[in-house]
């Protein structure tokens, strides 16, 4: 908010200022989508493999990104109505729980988005013995550490935002991830398809060569949907942080709320992604719905 208004007094870029009907409406579509997603895992027997777990993963990690955005902008409005004050220690409190979670939703779709890569990979190319590698109970492993990782971090930040030394490698850790998570579709693809050509003459492998595949390109989606959504808010975070005077950075800075409403956007893209390139998932949904009916 003082970013905000010193933005007005030093660049002639207007605030754009997203409705609180629209901004609600798409927190609340995000929520109810991926819950429905989770929902739908548990209920499916069919479904409990490692792929979907991770796809949960990302999906709490999206409930998280629209939860935390709501529950910001009910601070705000709070604040302006005078039930809160700006600098009182419990709304500082509040605003380094909402800080944390924010950090939380971010870490948890980076390291859950990692995860499908991994896992596609070793499906891809590790095929005849992917169910040794990659079992139900590593899987849950693997997201417990994904998750306490996640969750420790985000407090240590949140607590210690104000010091360069927290914020530097916050910062840096987004495009690392992402440049890593982009090295292995590459080589997944190079491979793939050099790999593709060796068993064309196998049709039962090159159909199951085509199943997998099919999941690189559903993981890729996920990956260009995150960074659309996520990039404008994460830039943001950087120009508040070394450059909040700098008439452009004000100006970009005056779009804050449209840069969090690509946040909610993201969690309501994600399960719609879920739903079209999972036949089983959308089975699942037809079921649950007639049964609600």
């Amino acid at each position: 908010e003082n970013i905000s208004d010193f933005s007005l007094n030093v660049t002639d870029c207007t605030q754009v200022v997203v409705p609180e009907e629209v901004f609600f409406t798409v927190a609340a579509a995000g929520i109810l989508e991926n819950l429905l997603v989770l929902i739908a895992v548990i209920r499916n027997k069919n479904l409990h493999l490692p792929m979907y777990f991770f796809i949960c993963s990302l999906a709490i990690s999206d409930m998280l990104g629209s939860l935390y955005k709501t529950l910001e902008n009910i601070f705000i409005i709070l604040c302006k109505m005078g039930y809160l004050t700006r600098r009182g220690d419990f709304e500082k409190k509040l605003d380094d729980a909402m800080d944390s979670m924010f950090i939380l939703s971010l870490l948890g779709s980076i390291f859950s988005l990692l995860a499908i890569a991994a896992d596609r990979y070793i499906t891809i190319f590790y095929a005849l013995r992917y169910h040794n590698i990659m079992t139900l109970r590593r899987a849950l492993v693997i997201l417990a550490i994904i998750w306490t990782f996640c969750a420790g971090s985000s407090i240590a930040i949140a607590l210690f935002s104000y010091e360069a030394a927290t914020v530097i490698p916050f910062t840096i850790l987004f495009p690392l991830m992402m440049f890593f998570i982009l090295c292995l579709y590459v080589h997944m693809f190079l491979l793939a398809r050099s790999h593709a050509k060796k068993i064309a003459s196998l049709p039962t492998s090159t159909v199951h060569q085509r199943t997998n595949m099919k999941g690189a390109i559903t993981l890729t989606i996920f990956l260009g949907v995150f960074l659309c959504c996520w990039a404008p808010f994460v830039l943001h975070i950087l120009l508040a942080r070394f450059c909040p005077h700098n008439p452009y950075c004000a100006c970009y800075m005056s779009i804050f709320h449209v840069n969090g409403t690509l946040i909610m956007c993201n969690a309501i893209i994600d399960p719609m992604i879920f739903a079209f390139r999972s036949r089983e998932l959308r089975s699942t949904f037809k079921k649950m719905f007639c049964c609600a009916r």
